[in-house]
């Protein structure tokens, strides 16, 4: 089959962001279909195109996976209206793109949830099936955080529930991501829920252990890696370093590794509050990241106390410390506390609670034996329940059914 997968933020593991769709691509080019994937140029992205810009796009093919990748810059440092604009720009020229192809299928990988704005063209125009994966619910998660403008929410509530109705299958990172597909009008035999899954060759116990110069060797070096946004509500990691400096604790690093639009205030804080045991780091390659968790002792996992995120989320992140066999310190209830519980391979703190944060990574720095049992059952969950092969092979057979129902629909209708 041909395939028109577009997701505005890909990157391979050479870029410092999620690898999700990389994963789920080259899987069914594997299976042997003919795969575009259309990007724009996503903050910390790598593609693997180092050619020029012409017309606004460059394209290549990488390991069997036709590239498309535009000149839109896009990221979380940017304003809302910067990044909307860049929204609007990728959905108008992978319009383009959709509506001029002859494709079996369309892969809309959300957020943004614009993407699926070119999806619903080409099924308009030329009849073609769409999947529509939610990696995170838009408008529930930035109705939850505030902020956005009423006109705003409202037209991206019409979209979802168009996309959620009008898709050949729905993909949902979690059950409850699927309930708000559902609850947008979703026919319940469409949807299907294929997590978020760990990369077992990139990150593990086999990968070489680097720690930077800032972590000495005595401490208990946790480690954050990902978005520093306002949903991520790391002060609360920096309320922890302080309770733990006014404890007398100095066995204990934090490092928060990565970028987003609240990093230069959070480092300026950290300053002017002396906080010597908390680091920032420049977001790192996956691979990179993979020896830095080698050589770390925790993984740590932060979101800003809103209830929706319970159920509502499904990070990256916490699948790459349990694929490095780290426990884990979070405070996010629901779906993540369930999944740390389980072994247990970590600790769920109450959210919005800094200092049972820092009761946390004082337990883990007491305890080492238990620390490095959890470690393993962490390794171990992920091996037996998020290997990302088994679940991308998932994935396939639901592409491949979206598009062979509509063909077999299409052919009755004639």
């Amino acid at each position: 089959m041909r395939l028109l997968y577009l997701h505005q933020h890909y990157s391979a593991p050479e870029g410092a962001t999620a690898t999700r769709s990389h994963a789920l691509a080259h899987a069914l080019v594997r299976r042997g279909h003919a795969v575009t994937l259309a990007c724009g140029r996503y903050e910390g992205a790598v593609t693997g195109l180092d050619g020029p810009f012409a017309g606004g796009r460059r394209d290549g093919t990488v390991h069997g996976l036709r590239l498309v990748e535009f000149d839109i810059p896009c990221g979380n440092s940017q304003g809302f209206g910067a990044r909307a604009a860049a929204f609007g720009r990728y959905a108008a020229r992978t319009g383009r793109l959709a509506a001029g192809g002859d494709w079996d299928l369309v892969i809309a990988s959300s957020t943004p949830l614009t993407v699926a704005l070119p999806a619903l063209l080409a099924r308009r125009l030329r009849g073609t099936p769409f999947l529509f994966e939610i990696r995170d619910p838009w408008p529930e998660l930035p109705r939850a955080m505030g902020g956005v403008p009423g006109w705003a929410l409202a037209g991206m509530g019409h979209l979802a529930d168009a996309a959620c109705r009008q898709a050949a299958a729905v993909v949902a990172l979690s059950e409850g991501m699927a309930q708000t597909a559902l609850s947008r009008g979703a026919a319940p035999e469409r949807v299907h829920v294929v997590p978020n899954g760990c990369d077992l060759d990139l990150f593990g116990p086999h990968i070489p252990a680097w720690r930077p110069m800032e972590a000495a060797p005595w401490e208990m070096l946790a480690v954050y890696a990902g978005a520093h946004g306002r949903a991520n509500g790391l002060e609360q990691l920096l309320d922890a370093a302080a309770l733990l400096l006014a404890r007398g604790e100095h066995r204990i690093r934090l490092m928060l590794v990565g970028e987003g639009s609240e990093k230069p205030r959070l480092q300026e804080a950290a300053a002017t509050r002396g906080l010597h045991n908390l680091s920032f780091m420049a977001p790192l390659g996956k691979r990179k990241l993979a020896s830095l968790l080698a050589g770390a002792q925790v993984g740590l996992h932060c979101l800003a106390p809103v209830a929706e995120f319970a159920e509502w989320t499904a990070p990256n992140k916490l699948m790459d410390y349990l694929a490095a066999g780290l426990p884990v310190v979070s405070n996010l209830p629901g779906h993540g506390a369930r999944l740390l519980a389980e072994g247990p391979c970590g600790i769920a703190t109450t959210p919005g609670d800094p200092a049972a944060l820092a009761a946390a990574l004082s337990w883990m720095a007491n305890n080492p034996s238990p620390r490095i049992a959890m470690g393993h059952a962490a390794r171990e969950q992920a091996v037996r329940r998020w290997d990302r092969r088994l679940l991308a092979r998932d994935f396939v057979a639901i592409a491949e059914s979206a598009a062979e129902s509509s063909s077999l629909v299409s052919l009755v209708a004639a």
